[in-house]
């Protein structure tokens, strides 16, 4: 288990990650990708179907809420700061800002109440100029993404290589281990039936050597499949097993096989994160 922290925090409530503590489940539904009344939503400034998916996800388990808008005919200067207010009306869990435009990052981090997650920062040089120092001058944490300007390598070393390479980054301005969060890169087992067991390398090796915290984004992973559920259900307890702390899912879909998979692993005394899940996916 990976005994290094990372907290983020929203307001006056904060989550930690890791510490030998449970898995915490970073929401994805917030993502007009693949959503199309999301979408449309969004392009109206109509912010009710954020709040929406925040709170359902809330009350699936999730711990921390990934926000991203990026989509066709949405300016993220202007929607992104839109929709983390509007998720602050409601939720009082941190936040991921997940972006593209560092711009866009910059106001979203200026509204920001506590300690943010920012999604993500890669290898490649343009990222590591423009988000770090954003990260350093908010206090924030990051996820650091692995892959660099000659793209997502094929091979679990040199993705341990790529994480170095960005934690080392971090450390040249004063952005702490522990504030970096690896993500080793989830893809389509479709398009290549290695996909998945290059990932679970990936985290074990950077688990043995780095011991930093680790998400993925894990439905990637039955992306063009059938009965994708299931993929992911079968995807999730091998990834946290292998070091994986803090994954990005869709809680309504996977929460209950997290809280059975933290259960087995020993991470849940007296059964009592499982047992109140159950309660609380069964009272209505």
């Amino acid at each position: 288990m990976i005994t290094l922290k990372t907290i983020v925090s929203n307001k006056d409530t904060s989550v930690t990650i890791g510490g030998n503590g449970p898995t915490i489940m970073i929401g994805e539904r917030i993502n007009p990708t693949g959503k199309k009344k999301l979408a449309d939503a969004l392009r109206k400034g109509d912010m009710d179907a954020v709040k929406a998916e925040a709170k359902a996800q809330i009350a699936a388990g999730a711990q921390i809420l990934d926000v991203n808008v990026v989509t066709e005919d949405v300016n993220e200067m202007d929607i992104l700061p839109r929709a983390i207010a509007a998720i602050l009306e409601v939720a009082d869990i941190p936040l991921c800002i997940d972006v593209n435009n560092p711009n866009a990052l910059k106001k979203a981090l200026d509204l920001y109440p506590g300690k943010a997650l920012v999604n993500s920062v890669s290898a490649e040089k343009r990222s590591l100029e423009e988000v770090l120092p954003l990260v350093k001058e908010y206090n924030a944490a990051v996820i650091g993404l692995a892959l660099d300007d000659d793209g997502i390598p094929k091979t679990a070393e040199k993705r341990l290589e790529i994480a170095c390479r960005i934690i080392d980054a971090a450390k040249a301005i004063g952005i702490p281990k522990e504030d970096i969060i690896i993500d080793s890169l989830s893809l389509a087992l479709g398009s290549d039936d290695q996909a998945a067991a290059v990932t679970l390398d990936s985290v074990r090796m950077i688990n043995e050597a780095l011991g930093v915290n680790q998400t993925l984004g894990a439905s990637n992973v039955s992306f063009g499949l059938p009965n994708r559920i299931e993929v992911n259900k079968a995807f999730l307890p091998l990834a946290i097993s292998a070091g994986v702390t803090c994954p990005t899912v869709n809680p309504l879909h996977v929460g209950a096989t997290i809280m059975a998979t933290d259960l087995i692993l020993g991470r849940d005394r007296f059964s009592m994160r499982y047992i109140t899940d159950y309660r609380n996916r069964n009272s209505s």
